[in-house]
């Protein structure tokens, strides 16, 4: 049975399956769901969240969760090292990308990207977060050329989806972009040379305008 990525590729979530699928090689098909509440959805994933998977044993959610799926099940091309320590230390730098820098300016994004506001008491806390922990996780990464090192890994799926979000809505919200001190824009522009990477961002801007549509439609 081919393995079934639900959710929208709007998502940065999303799209670290996407490309890690994609970069492994695996067979899979895609589903449109908007993150609804329907009875469909809860019973595939319980907090209605994207993505989830649909596999032949029942359905997975949580991003993390899917990705150790895919590196179990489908152990071809692998994107995690072979090594206990050195897995460790990939899954770190997911850790501090996503709970540590993706979650912190997640809080900026109404206004940076959905024309909301932010109080400036939350955007005086959240700058003073994102740099002290922009800082330590450059003591982790290498960008040498991939993120963990010099092989792609998971971490990778997660840095090239996340970084460019949490470059813009700093840069929209204050006008600096608390990875400017880092190689992170080289490395970004390396990346969206390969070509699964082309593939995830051209098929983002397409979901982007998909959703502005509906949006349009609904106005």
């Amino acid at each position: 049975m081919t393995i079934t990525l639900c959710g929208f590729a709007v998502s940065n979530y999303y799209n670290k399956v996407k490309l890690a699928l994609l970069e492994k090689g695996v067979d899979f098909q895609e589903e449109l769901n908007w993150a609804t509440k329907d009875e469909a959805t809860l019973a595939a994933s319980p907090l209605g969240k994207v993505p989830f998977v649909r596999t032949e044993h029942g359905p997975i959610s949580e991003s993390q969760v899917i990705m150790e799926y895919i590196e179990d099940r489908y152990p071809a091309h692998p994107l995690m090292p072979a090594d206990p320590f050195q897995r460790a230390k990939v899954r770190e730098l997911v850790q501090y990308l996503e709970l540590h820098l993706e979650l912190v300016a997640r809080r900026l994004y109404p206004q940076a990207f959905f024309g909301g506001k932010v109080e400036q008491s939350v955007i005086d806390a959240t700058r003073k977060e994102l740099e002290r922990n922009v800082s330590a996780f450059s003591k982790l990464a290498t960008f040498s050329p991939f993120i963990a090192g010099d092989a792609f890994t998971v971490a990778d799926c997660a840095a090239i989806v996340s970084l460019p979000l949490i470059s813009s809505a700093a840069k929209a919200v204050w006008g600096e972009d608390p990875l400017a001190a880092t190689p992170a824009r080289d490395y970004l522009k390396r990346m969206g040379e390969r070509p699964h990477v082309q593939r995830v961002m051209a098929d983002r801007k397409a979901n982007v305008e998909l959703r502005a549509q509906m949006a349009a439609k609904k106005g």
